[in-house]
C-alpha cells in the first residue's frame, strides 16, 4: 500500500491562530492529504465542543490533544503563564508523540509539520526527525517584515533586548510600507510583563525561522506585495477562508449563535452595522455604554458580538438602562457570530472591528467597509493598511479621556456609511482578493497548489 502523504498541524491555543491554521488543515485535507490537527488540552475540548458533525471522518483529519503542562485547575487567561509553560513542557510531549506515531504504522507516519511560528520549536523539532517543516505565519506581511528587521533595530539602537523603543521617532521596514510609532508597534505595552511576551512572538520567530523548508503567510501578494517582497521565500496563500473548502467549520473555540442570520435576512440590504471586536478585546463599563449610546444614536440597526468576557473587570457587560428596549427591534445580540456568513450577507453595510488580522483578511475579501477600533499588537498596522493603503475604512479616535465617545462613534458610522469612495474602494480590494483565490492563474491559489504538490511527492 502506498503511504498517504500525512500533515501534523499545530497551531498556537489562541483564537487568532487556532482559525487560520483550521482553515489551513481543513483546505489541505481537501486535496487528499491526511492532517491530524494538534491543540493544548483545553483548546482541543473547546474545538470537539464546536465542530460539525462528522467533519473527521468526512475531510481526513483528525484532533488529538497535547499537555500545555498546567495544572487543571490553573488560570489559562494567565496568557503569561500559560505561554511560559507551553515552550517548557510541549516541546518534549509533541516529540514523544511524533516518535510513537511514526514508529508504530509505515503508512501513517508524519510526512510533514505544518506550524504556526509562534510555536517555531516545532519546526526545529520535524527537522530532528526528518520531516519536512511548513512554518505559517498566520498575520499580515508588514508585521513579518517587522519581525525579520528586528536585528537592525537592536543594532540601530532604536529598541533595546526587552523590545522597549528607545528613540521618538516612528519605526519603518521600507518607505512603502505604514511606520510604526513607539506605543502601537506589535509588541508596545504598557506593562512590561505583556511587552515581553508579545516581543517573544517575534524573537521566537527569528530564533526557529532558519528550520523551515516551505514558509506559508496568510496574506495576498497584490494587497501586500510591499512588505511581503521583504520576506525572501515566503508563499502568500491567503485570505484563508472557510469558504475556501468543502467544510464551513472555522476554527471557533466558542460555538456560534447562527440565529443572527435569519435576523439579517429581515433586515433591508446594506443598512446593518455588524459590531464585533474578536476573542481578546476587553473594554469597561464606561466604554460600553458609549459604543451603546453610538450605536442608538445612528438610527441604524446593527448586530453586535457581545462576549461572556467582554469586560475587563471580569462581570458580564450589563448595557444602559433601558437600551436594550429602546433598539429592540433593530438589534440583535449574540455571543459569537459565525462571521463570514454575515460579512457575506447583503444587509450588513460596515464592520466596526478591532482590526484584527482575520476578521480583516474577512471583511476585505466580502468587500465590506470598515470602522476600525483597534485594541493591541497587530491590531494598529491592520488599521494602517485599512484606513491608509487601501482606504478601505476610517479609523475611530479616543478623547483626551482615552475614550472613544457616542458622538465619535455616530458620526463617523454616518461618514463611513455615506462615502461612495470608501465603498468603491471595498468592491476593488474585494475583487483582488478573489481573483487571488481563482484557480485559473490567481496568486494564492498557484502558491497553494505549488505546496500541495511538494508534501503530496514526499
Amino acid at each position: 500500500m502506498e503511504r498517504q502523504p500525512h500533515a501534523l498541524v499545530i497551531p498556537y491555543p489562541a483564537q487568532g491562530h487556532v482559525a487560520p491554521l483550521m482553515k489551513l488543515a481543513l483546505q489541505i485535507a481537501s486535496h487528499g492529504v491526511k492532517v491530524t490537527f494538534a491543540n493544548t488540552e483545553s483548546t482541543h475540548a473547546k474545538i470537539k465542543a464546536s465542530l460539525p458533525e462528522n467533519v473527521e471522518e468526512a475531510h481526513l483529519i483528525s484532533f488529538v490533544s497535547l499537555p500545555d503542562g498546567m495544572e487543571l485547575d490553573d488560570d489559562r487567561t494567565d496568557w503569561v503563564k500559560l505561554n511560559d509553560s507551553i515552550h517548557r513542557t510541549m516541546p518534549g510531549y509533541l516529540e514523544d508523540f511524533i516518535l510513537k506515531v511514526n514508529g508504530s504504522n509505515a503508512n501513517q507516519k508524519f510526512t510533514c509539520v505544518v506550524a504556526d511560528t509562534s510555536v517555531g520549536w516545532a519546526l526545529e523539532l520535524a527537522k530532528k526527525a526528518g520531516l519536512q517543516a511548513v512554518a505559517v505565519w498566520p498575520g499580515g506581511g508588514a508585521c513579518l517584515a517587522l519581525a525579520l528587521h528586528l536585528p537592525q533595530l537592536l543594532e540601530a539602537g532604536i529598541i533595546d533586548t526587552e523590545g522597549t523603543v528607545l528613540k521618538d521617532e516612528a519605526i519603518s521596514v521600507s518607505k512603502d510600507v505604514p511606520a510604526w510609532t513607539g506605543t502601537e508597534i506589535g509588541w508596545g505595552f504598557p506593562d512590561p510583563v505583556f511587552q515581553k511576551l508579545f516581543f517573544s512572538f517575534y524573537t521566537i520567530f527569528l530564533q526557529y525561522y532558519k528550520f523551515h523548508d516551505w514558509f506559508l503567510c496568510n496574506s495576498i501578494y497584490e494587497l501586500d506585495s510591499a512588505a511581503l517582497q521583504l520576506v525572501p521565500n515566503v508563499l502568500p496563500i491567503g485570505p484563508l477562508l472557510a469558504s475556501n473548502h468543502l467544510a464551513t467549520f472555522a476554527g471557533n473555540l466558542w460555538p456560534q449563535d447562527s440565529t443572527c442570520l435569519q435576523w439579517l435576512d429581515n433586515q433591508a440590504s446594506g443598512s446593518v452595522i455588524y459590531v464585533a471586536f474578536g476573542s481578546s478585546t476587553t473594554v469597561d463599563s464606561q466604554q460600553l455604554h458609549e459604543l451603546a449610546f453610538g450605536l442608538e444614536l445612528t438610527g441604524q440597526p446593527f448586530l453586535w458580538v457581545i462576549r461572556s468576557d467582554l469586560m475587563n473587570d471580569g462581570s458580564l457587560a450589563k448595557l444602559p438602562e433601558g437600551f436594550i428596549n429602546r433598539v429592540s427591534n433593530r438589534a440583535k445580540f449574540v455571543e459569537w457570530a459565525p462571521q463570514e456568513k454575515v460579512l457575506a450577507h447583503p444587509s450588513v453595510a460596515c464592520f466596526m472591528s478591532h482590526c484584527g488580522w482575520n476578521s480583516t483578511m474577512e471583511g476585505l475579501t466580502m468587500g465590506v467597509p470598515f470602522l476600525c477600533w483597534p485594541y493591541l499588537a497587530d491590531q494598529f498596522c491592520n488599521r494602517n493598511y485599512i484606513c491608509d493603503v487601501w482606504r478601505i475604512g476610517l479609523g475611530l479616535r479616543k478623547d483626551e479621556h482615552g475614550v472613544i465617545t457616542r458622538n465619535e462613534i455616530s458620526s463617523k458610522i454616518k461618514t463611513l456609511l455615506s462615502s461612495q469612495d470608501i465603498k468603491a474602494n471595498a468592491v476593488h480590494v474585494k475583487e483582488v482578493a478573489r481573483k487571488s483565490l481563482h484557480e485559473s492563474g490567481g496568486s494564492s491559489c498557484r502558491n497553494f497548489n505549488n505546496f500541495i504538490q511538494h508534501i503530496k511527492s514526499i
